[in-house]
């Protein structure tokens, strides 16, 4: 339930982010900010949570981060304006960074045997891709019916019930030898990521070689630089360093970033070209994107069987081709593409988003102990969701640029950036696939 409600908040807002626009007055901008708030902020947070549970306790968090995920939904749902809501989905994506990580955590300590774990994992990763797939189609018809602030009521009673589920029915359970907190670190991952996408959304407006986009540019480099410096230094830092001795790791952290940045991108052009270019309205932009819903949910679970009757490699490799294939198509999109056109291109973009869910993180946890299973997981997805806010950063500062030009003209680019970041998928699979890479994940992190 947890990892279905984070999940669907990364695409259920997209949806309705036209008719958001035309009640509260927001700019693409604006938009931009609504969406990579969230995703932004649970980037941001995810290390510090997956240590926090480590040491205080994985239940007691994960109880935590849906009451405040749950009440953030809430306020999102009475927010009176642009700027209330942005701050608002802030508070969400602080409980939704406490669910995730914690979440895949748990599973790892209550199914030690590598069979059960595996298909525990499978599990998990298909609710995942079904709730990326269901959030569009959701929110098209809440938006439809009940108006945009709908969207968020979804996730109260959802939270609740989940709430109670899990008093009921998850055990407790800390590391063994828990690390301590690392304020630094945690300031400095804030700086770093803060400071990228701010750059990236705001850089059209000033221009890129303006004095407040270079300056954000600056204190990205020197904040990047000094979070290494001080996590290769602290005797328990709050990223380990030594992970990313991990070959396999460190390539599903590339592989969790590429695609959640062609998938994020992807959601949020593809709202503005079937809302703004072809007139649907939130339910016809919901319902046209069936297609690709069920491409992914259906690939979500065969991925994980192909990992466990083929290992991961093959998922990897299908899913990039697929999803470059897919974003490549996009490059044709008129306002009078063919209904028939546009749903194959949905169905090949979406088979290729729901292949890739499986094996990234079973890659990412090979060859690591049990007590780093938290910064593990928590550091996938920090990738994946700063990913995700990169895509929408990109994209929509593509378009921003070229507000001159028509959407479909402008979006050419934001199609090829898309396809680029798909394309960085089966490349990294086929390395961090290799015996190479096996080797250095045998060694472990140290």
């Amino acid at each position: 339930m947890s990892v279905f409600v984070v999940g669907i908040d990364m695409t259920i807002v997209n949806v309705a982010l036209p008719v958001i626009r035309r009640g509260l007055g927001a700019s693409v901008s604006g938009l931009q900010w609504t969406i990579d708030a969230y995703t932004l902020v649970i980037a941001c947070l995810l290390p510090m949570s997956g240590s926090m549970a480590d040491r205080l306790g994985r239940r007691r968090a994960f109880q935590a981060g849906l009451v405040l995920f749950s009440a953030g939904s809430l306020l999102c749902s009475l927010a009176p304006g642009l700027g209330w809501l942005i701050a608002f989905r802030a508070v969400q994506a602080a409980g939704g960074s406490l669910l995730n990580p914690v979440a895949m955590a748990i599973i790892v300590t209550v199914f030690p045997e590598p069979g059960e774990r595996a298909r525990a994992v499978g599990v998990w990763g298909s609710v995942a891709g079904l709730s990326l797939a269901a959030g569009p189609v959701l929110g098209g018809f809440l938006v439809g019916a009940l108006g945009w602030r709908s969207i968020f009521w979804i996730n109260v009673p959802a939270g609740i019930a989940a709430i109670a589920l899990t008093r009921r029915f998850v055990p407790e359970s800390r590391s063994a030898r828990p690390r301590r907190l690392d304020p630094l670190g945690q300031a400095l991952v804030v700086v770093l990521l803060v400071s990228v996408t701010a750059a990236i959304i705001e850089g059209p407006r000033p221009g890129w070689s303006s004095a407040p986009i270079i300056t954000l540019c600056v204190v990205a480099a020197a904040s990047a630089a000094a979070l290494v410096a001080a996590e290769t230094r602290h005797r328990e830092p709050l990223i380990d360093m030594r992970l990313f001795r991990n070959a396999p790791f460190c390539g599903a952290m590339l592989i969790a970033m590429a695609y959640s940045a062609a998938l994020g991108g992807f959601l949020f052009l593809n709202t503005l070209y079937l809302q703004d270019v072809r007139g649907d309205s939130a339910l016809g932009a919901g319902v046209r994107t069936i297609p690709m819903a069920v491409a992914l949910a259906v690939s979500a679970t065969v991925s994980g069987r192909l990992v466990a009757a083929k290992g991961p490699r093959l998922p990897l490799v299908l899913a990039g081709t697929l999803q470059t294939t897919g974003a490549l198509m996009f490059l044709r999109l008129d306002a009078h593409t063919p209904a028939a056109y546009l749903v194959g291109a949905y169905i090949v973009i979406g088979t290729g988003f729901g292949l890739v869910t499986g094996p990234v993180t079973g890659i990412a946890m090979s060859g690591l102990p049990a007590d780093q299973a938290g910064m593990a997981a928590a550091l996938t997805s920090t990738g994946r969701q700063f990913g995700a806010a990169a895509g929408v950063a990109v994209t929509g500062s593509v378009i921003a640029a070229h507000a001159g030009t028509a959407f479909v003209a402008a979006g050419h680019l934001a199609w090829s950036v898309i396809a680029g970041c798909a394309a960085v998928v089966p490349a990294a699979g086929a390395v961090v696939t290799s015996r190479w890479a096996t080797r250095t994940a045998r060694r472990g992190p140290c």
